[in-house]
């Protein structure tokens, strides 16, 4: 799956048409978290440094296919502007008159960014027409928008179509997620842990049944593993829980045997409020007035154990509610075990999502091997599943 990258062709002189995904958090016009701007910032800058021109497309959000202000890129391209200190052009449409005007302007060296692809219609219908007058934008395309690799919408796949003979490359950020989520998954260093938490069984089963054909161990937490508990006959309390999904519970056990390892105990109370009844309790012995949200502290050391052994981890959900004291004890010792880990020389690989949120916010991204910026793509590259809108670029 490598793939020719933007520092792989010659920019000088010509305008680059770059997919970006700055689908940031904005509040009352204040972008909340400009994470995803400057992970696009590599790309952008090797454009900039070698004299190449800037025409930067993304959506925000999902607005009804039609401007609507909540959803307009035009902080984004005044936080672009901070961060890149040159000027950063804002065009108010998208193939109008206003953003080809602005990009027959560009001289080397300058950005023009276009408003929210999503006000067109036509951009989600993967429409041919609308991407050709993209297309008329750019010498070069380039993907940098793993966030959306998944989907196959007109700036994904029917842009780099229309540009067929011209070159069409990966930026740094899509190439690094390539490198980690595909290419060392398909040939990991062994023992290969996974870990799987989150709410619902529904949102990785495909994951589970991929992992388990390639993995030595699944590790399954968070509130899907009380599905996989009522799937054996425990008791759940009013845990949450997908009682038509018992089948696929039933299904994965079976295909996993020891491979799968769930929860001893769990940590249950009353409710999420700090002044709750809280108590540890077996896995498959919740009391009726109570629900688990999170894993217990025999489930953190035999988790702890296991993360310790491996040589590539992949990481992709909550053990349980972290986001409230103390049922964050769970999601932190997966976390700190995976950073000893790394520090011993595994690979680590954080798939996006909640597991992306729970260690930024406990400040140790920096501390293993990737931090994927992609919740549902990093899911579908772990599900096996092939992106057309990559498959489509230059082979390196």
């Amino acid at each position: 799956m490598s793939k020719k990258s933007i520092a792989d062709v010659d920019v000088a002189n010509k305008t680059v048409l770059m997919r970006v995904d700055f689908n940031v958090p904005v509040e009352d016009g204040k972008i909340t978290d400009d994470l995803r701007i400057r992970m696009a910032l590599p790309s952008i800058e090797s454009v900039l440094d070698r004299g190449g021109r800037l025409v930067l497309m993304s959506h925000l959000g999902r607005p009804k296919s039609k401007p609507q202000a909540e959803f307009s890129l035009a902080p984004v391209a005044a936080r672009l502007d901070e961060l890149l200190n040159v000027p950063v052009t804002f065009a108010l449409d998208t193939i109008g008159p206003d953003a080809e005007a602005k990009v027959s302007r560009l001289a080397a060296r300058e950005v023009v960014l276009l408003e929210n692809l999503r006000f067109d219609a036509a951009e989600q219908a993967g429409d041919a027409q609308f991407a050709s007058k993209l297309a008329r934008y750019g010498d070069i395309y380039c993907n940098d928008a793993f966030g959306t690799c998944h989907r196959d919408d007109a700036s994904m796949c029917a842009v780099p179509l229309a540009m067929a003979g011209k070159p069409r490359v990966v930026g740094f950020l899509v190439a690094k997620e390539i490198q980690y989520l595909s290419e060392v998954i398909r040939n990991p260093a062994r023992p290969f842990l996974a870990i799987l938490g989150g709410a619902k069984v529904s949102d990785k089963i495909n994951v589970i049944k991929n992992l388990l054909t390639i993995c030595d161990r699944v590790l399954i937490g968070g509130a899907m593993a009380y599905t996989f508990s009522l799937a054996e006959g425990g008791r759940v309390g009013k845990s949450l829980v997908e009682p038509d999904k018992l089948d696929f519970a039933q299904e994965l056990m079976a295909q996993g045997g020891p491979k799968l390892l769930r929860p001893s105990d769990t940590n249950c109370a009353t409710s999420p409020l700090p002044e709750s009844q809280k108590i540890i309790v077996a896995n498959g012995d919740i009391p009726d007035t109570m629900a688990g949200f999170d894993i217990g502290p025999q489930t953190m050391q035999r988790f702890e154990q296991e993360i310790l052994k491996a040589k590539t981890i992949v990481w992709n959900g909550p053990m349980g509610m972290f986001e409230v004291p103390p049922f964050d004890a769970g999601t932190k010792a997966v976390a700190i075990a995976i950073v000893a880990a790394t520090a011993n020389g595994a690979t680590s690989i954080i798939g996006g999502g909640d597991s992306a949120a729970a260690i930024e916010q406990m400040n140790l991204a920096d501390k293993v091997s990737h931090v994927s910026t992609g919740g549902g793509a990093s899911l579908s590259m772990l599900e096996g599943q092939e992106f057309h809108s990559v498959n489509l670029l230059d082979d390196a």
